[in-house]
């Protein structure tokens, strides 16, 4: 393996360093976008119940905002619950807002890498063609084999941009669609709130 690496030459360290960032990306991810972190089960008839028993002072609204992304959502409403219908909605849009940047966070950087890792080897591959074909201009072309030989190695940074870029469009596109799905949920639970709170629905 290393071998391989480095008979790509110099333009496999920044694809290395693509693959590194992307997995190191990916991980944190999927650590941080679990459902149950973004979307507690338990929270919503908690704060029902906090809501009927009058509970819900200022410490307990704090607690409850830093408990999860879906947790500030509910509080930004929950704070301003006194101020009318669109109050409520106007602070629930704008806590969402900052909410959903930060369950996007890195995943710019992740469409980046996927875009930019398998330019990076096709770059690599124009060098390393270059490189045989000013060999071939002063030296002849020789032995047919050691010209398919070099192509076979300035083809190896396009192999490993790829072997880089497919997953993290992969990844990329899976977590965009998970956090629209978890967008819609905290959207869906939130309306439900400014209903509810304006008895506009019962609680279920």
């Amino acid at each position: 393996m290393f071998e391989i690496i480095k008979s790509g030459g110099w333009m496999m360290l920044p694809i290395i360093l693509c693959s590194i960032g992307a997995m190191g990306i990916i991980v944190e991810r999927f650590w941080s976008l679990q459902k149950k972190k973004i979307l507690p089960p338990e929270l919503v008839p908690q704060v029902w119940k906090l809501y009927r028993e009058n509970k819900l002072d200022d410490t307990t609204l704090r607690r409850l905002k830093t408990s999860s992304p879906l947790g500030c959502i509910l509080a930004a409403g929950l704070a301003n619950r006194h101020h009318g219908r669109d109050v409520m909605k106007e602070c629930i849009e704008e806590s969402g807002r900052k909410v959903v940047h930060d369950l996007e966070r890195y995943l710019n950087s992740l469409g980046t890498i996927a875009t930019i890792s398998p330019l990076l080897g096709l770059l690599g591959t124009v060098f390393g063609m270059i490189d045989i074909f000013s060999s071939l201009m002063q030296h002849g072309s020789g032995d047919p084999s050691i010209l398919a030989g070099g192509i076979s190695v300035a083809l190896i940074t396009t192999a490993a941009g790829l072997t880089v870029g497919i997953p993290s469009l992969i990844f990329h596109r899976h977590f965009e669609r998970l956090v629209d799905e978890y967008v819609v949920d905290m959207e869906a639970e939130a309306l439900k709130l400014i209903d509810i709170l304006h008895g506009d629905r019962e609680v279920s």
